[in-house]
């Protein structure tokens, strides 16, 4: 295969080229949802890796059901040649992937920032919208008070002066309150800034992630990769390795078939749901398995072993518009469902019945 391009794009709204890990059959669903959900183009895929193009932004992307892990693609090329060279001229090969072509290293940095400058401009764009809402609800409250105090004067002037002193007590509080309000605001904004605040190459932190499988990985260990390639990157770039808290990783796979270099675009993987709270069936294969049921707004969907309910919570979650049956036979399992359910916040969504696929009782369980 070969590399990537390297000429200059201008960021996602020109089109990032990206890839995702896929479990082994989920291709063909992972293609079909990239070119639905994202409008993606040039895709492609070998085992365990899907390629495209697309001009979405992070809450797009991480709207992707059937993928392991996102990556902002650097490289695809051929495979090393590992049966007839020494080592040493290996590591020379692994050098070249950034001495060859360190403009496509630049580019995808590039796209790399601009995806999350846009992210952190949504995020304070949402934070700016919210502070009115925040001012009118503090404005009422001030008013509140003004009327409770003007009351308990007019009722008991001997205690005038307490109430001014409360009053005072309350304005000093609610600023202390404000300040502290403004200095979490604050430290988010940091914290965003220096997200994103990477313009200056040489001030670029990184770290390298390899995997090494097939004949290579006899060869050399994975870490003996990622050494290599560091050190040529630092080299190149002049960028500092921190293998603890680094602004940007580096993933590498090297195999028989391909080598492949990218960014991880979120930290945690996409398979990983925050709204399952017990894992049962891996949540890709459930959100596979639930499109193919072709589900329409206003249908009832019956799983009559739904155990921990991963295929429910997954159709729950991409088609809310129908009425969803699990039946199980296991106490545990239905528990394990129900405690699900609530996590996710579709109790009212999903019924859970405890129910044997071959026997007629049905008994209401959640």
């Amino acid at each position: 295969m070969a590399a990537v391009p390297g000429g200059r794009r201008s960021g996602p709204a020109a089109g990032a080229r990206f890839f995702c890990t896929a479990g082994r059959g989920l291709e063909p669903f992972l293609m079909r949802e990239v070119r639905s959900r994202l409008a993606a183009t040039q895709v492609e895929y070998i085992s365990g890796k899907v390629f495209f193009t697309t001009c979405s932004d992070l809450n797009m992307l991480k709207k992707l059901k059937s993928a392991e892990r996102l990556f902002l693609l650097i490289k695809k090329q051929l495979p090393f040649n590992v049966s007839s060279v020494s080592k040493g001229k290996i590591f020379n090969e692994m050098q070249r992937l950034t001495n060859d072509d360190p403009e496509s290293w630049l580019n995808a940095i590039s796209i790399w920032k601009n995806l999350l400058e846009l992210n952190a401009k949504k995020v304070k764009l949402s934070q700016k919208n919210a502070n009115p809402l925040k001012r009118k609800v503090g404005e009422n409250d001030i008013i509140a008070k003004k009327l409770k105090t003007a009351e308990m004067q007019e009722i008991q002037e001997k205690k005038e002066c307490q109430v001014e002193k409360q009053i005072e007590e309350e304005t000093l509080e609610q600023g202390n309150f404000t300040t502290k309000r403004d200095k979490s605001q604050e430290e988010l904004q940091n914290d965003v800034a220096e997200a994103v605040d990477t313009h200056n190459q040489n001030d670029l932190t990184f770290r390298v992630s390899c995997r090494c499988s097939g004949a290579i990985a006899k060869t050399f260990t994975a870490q003996e990769a990622g050494r290599v390639i560091g050190i040529a990157l630092m080299k190149q770039f002049g960028w500092k390795a921190d293998l603890r808290n680094p602004n940007v990783e580096i993933f590498i796979h090297l195999s028989d078939i391909y080598c492949v270099v990218g960014i991880p675009v979120f930290r945690v993987p996409l398979a990983s749901r925050a709204y399952i709270k017990t894992a049962g069936l891996r949540s890709t294969i459930a959100w596979a398995m639930a499109s193919l049921a072709e589900i329409k707004a206003g249908a009832v969907v019956l799983d009559p072993m739904c155990g921990l309910g991963t295929i429910l919570l997954e159709a729950a979650k991409e088609w809310p518009d129908v009425y969803y049956v699990g039946a199980d036979v296991s106490d545990s399992q239905l528990l394990g469902a129900c405690d699900n359910l609530k996590a996710a916040g579709l109790k009212d969504k999903i019924e859970l019945l405890k129910v044997s696929v071959i026997g007629t009782h049905f008994e209401n369980h959640c």
